[in-house]
């Protein structure tokens, strides 16, 4: 088990993951709506991104997880900004992360009884920079060589930025997962979790099984934990199952809220229920998962029911 997980493990039983840092963003009143979504803001009010971090933290997070999902040198530079300056501001991504944590953590009262929080890097797919939504589909016709030109660049920075490890999220389709497979062999010493996106109980976005597509990463001694993110909760219990045939290490589970993205029209329906989504939280701890918090639509309130629930679900 890698080192940075492993003390939350072991003292409770569970690493608790933030929520939705652009949903946050967008109802604290910021337009997201560029092809860099929650990246635009390490541009213009990088700020706002640390203040959500600190909420988070506050709320009961152990890890932050970057604002470099939708970031890359090829989304910066279709808003003008050339690649130095590109990678300076992913770099600030981890700083502003990493800032965070020490300010939560230099609060005695609010960090009382808690561990040192960890900072993840965030790696979003190839979908994240097409910004159409296609992390839901996982259709858009790359090639493993080309998605792994695609990433390397930012790979490697984050691989080295002091982030306490990467999160490769929202993973719609098996060639992304070999092509990840591929970076890891370029950087022996980093360390991450995979959350894959699913359209069901058992299969990617893209219709992959998800066992299948998973098995190939759970293999990897750099791969420390592995899951499920931004799909429904209600497939999370069966995903996790699926998950447990072709391995033996710490499951992830961070599901939306349970609203459905229709990407044609750009937006969520349906509705999100803090309080359910806290309570599922044991039954997917019961099911293997051990690093549990929120994706698209959730907030500091679900994160706070979760951390609730999962410690008296292990003190009860």
């Amino acid at each position: 088990m890698h080192d940075a997980i492993r003390p939350f493990l072991e003292a409770q039983g569970f690493l608790v993951l933030d929520g939705g840092l652009a949903t946050q963003l967008e109802e604290r009143g910021f337009d997201l709506a560029g092809g860099l979504w929650s990246a635009e803001l390490l541009v213009r009010e990088p700020a706002a991104i640390a203040a959500v971090h600190e909420d988070y933290f506050r709320a009961g997070a152990d890890c932050a997880t970057t604002a470099s999902y939708q970031a890359s040198l090829p989304g910066f530079a279709a808003r003008g900004v050339g690649a130095r300056e590109a990678e300076r501001l992913i770099a600030s991504s981890v700083e502003l992360a990493r800032a965070a944590r020490d300010r939560f953590w230099a609060d005695r009262t609010s960090r009382a009884g808690r561990l040192r929080p960890i900072v993840a890097a965030s790696v979003g797919p190839f979908a994240a920079y097409l910004a159409d939504g296609s992390e839901y589909t996982g259709e858009y016709g790359a090639t493993e060589d080309e998605l792994v030109d695609f990433h390397r660049a930012r790979w490697h920075q984050l691989a080295a930025s002091g982030a306490d490890l990467l999160a490769l999220e929202t993973v719609p389709n098996a060639v992304e997962a070999r092509a990840y497979a591929r970076l890891f062999a370029e950087t022996p010493d980093v360390r991450a979790w995979v959350g894959f996106c699913c359209r069901d109980e058992a299969r990617l976005s893209d219709g992959s099984r998800l066992a299948e597509s998973a098995a190939p990463l759970a293999e990897l001694e750099q791969v420390v934990a592995i899951g499920v993110n931004c799909t429904a909760p209600r497939f999370v219990p069966a995903l996790l199952r699926e998950l447990r045939r072709v391995t033996d290490k710490p499951l992830v589970a961070y599901p939306n809220s349970g609203e459905r993205f229709d990407p044609d029209r750009n937006a969520w329906s349906g509705e999100r229920a803090p309080r359910d989504f806290g309570a599922d939280a044991p039954a997917w701890r019961d099911r293997g998962a051990a690093l549990i918090g929120g994706c698209c639509r959730t907030g500091p309130e679900h994160v706070r029911l979760v951390r609730r629930a999962l410690g008296a679900a292990m003190t009860g």
